[in-house]
């Protein structure tokens, strides 16, 4: 794309950003006259008005509105390519943007950022987190990342790698009726010992649940619409008691008596205080990596970092199995 059609699609986000073509010229340390003449052109050449000018403000017209993601997405692209150019020539340490969903950043993410920062220390690591795979692949979509972790991507034409199939367990408070009498004598054994605890081998039917409260997730968080999937093959729609907005918050919830909660295996923390019971039959998702088309040589490396140090389910301390 033209470095002049760039400038006038940043000239129209910064015109709609701030609302104001006096606002937008004063950010962009360029004259009124100027900003306006830019603007004017890229309406031509796209056939129509993309702003209504109104005594106050402005507003996106129909066409204006179609425009905009596509605008915002062909300079995220183009900030992009700088910055793969400038890796590549080592003109400067550079800057790697991950996007994930909230259960990846709190499981399997921090111990590959810390295995990265000690090769690549100059290298810096901008987080984006998503609530929802489908959010998380737009941001793809839109240039808003380097590289998603996630479950694997619906019609993705970039690269893919398999990370592994994550294992979810329901989790309960401790002296749940479903804990059977050893399991509290392998909670108290555990605490003596010094080891996890909360982490049993147990399993439980989510048909024996199905007239609990849950704890459930937000409509917007992915895992919403996972626990319902999973309850209606049980043959039931869960009631909700609470609704978390924060996956991490779940498993406190449920650990505190609120209700059973349906939650990634590897997000639960160490010394956790709560029965975990494995679902039977099983609930697991696959989790990948993957990038656009052509990725960068960082992009590679991190990827290949990510597969070889990811702790997908991660050993869980043995202890006497509740049961469902």
């Amino acid at each position: 794309m033209a470095t002049q059609t760039l400038r006038q699609l940043e000239y129209l986000a910064a015109v709609v950003d701030t609302g104001s073509f006096t606002r937008a010229a004063e950010q962009l340390h360029v004259t009124q006259p100027a900003l306006s003449h830019q603007i004017r052109a890229l309406e031509t050449a796209l056939g129509g008005p993309l702003l209504e000018r109104l005594p106050r403000s402005v507003r996106l017209t129909p066409t204006g509105r179609a425009v905009l993601p596509h605008a915002r997405a062909a300079l995220a692209e183009a900030d992009r390519l700088q910055a793969v150019a400038r890796r590549a020539t080592g003109l400067e340490e550079g800057e790697l943007e991950v996007a994930a969903v909230y259960s990846i950043s709190l499981g399997i993410l921090p111990p590959v950022l810390r295995a990265w920062h000690r090769r690549h220390p100059g290298v810096r690591i901008r987080l984006r987190e998503y609530a929802h795979a489908d959010r998380l692949q737009e941001a793809m979509a839109a240039g808003r990342a380097d590289l998603a972790i996630g479950p694997a991507p619906e019609g993705w034409e970039g690269p893919i790698r398999e990370l592994g199939v994550e294992e979810f367990t329901v989790v309960l408070a401790a002296d749940d009726p479903l804990a059977a009498p050893r399991a509290d004598d392998g909670l108290r054994e555990g605490r003596r010992e010094g080891r996890s605890e909360g982490r049993t081998a147990g399993s439980v039917a989510l048909g024996a649940l199905a007239d609990r409260a849950w704890v459930h997730y937000a409509p917007d968080n992915g895992l919403a619409d996972l626990l319902d999937q999973a309850c209606a093959g049980a043959g039931f729609h869960p009631r909700a008691a609470v609704r978390a907005e924060q996956t991490s918050a779940a498993p406190l919830l449920a650990a505190a008596g609120l209700g059973p909660a349906l939650v990634p295996a590897d997000i639960i923390p160490p010394h956790f205080d709560g029965l975990l019971l494995r679902p039977d039959p099983p609930i697991r998702r696959t989790l990948t990596a993957y990038t656009r088309t052509r990725p960068d040589p960082l992009t590679v490396a991190f990827a290949e970092l990510l597969a070889e140090r990811a702790r997908i389910n991660p050993p869980v301390a043995e202890q006497p199995a509740g049961h469902g």
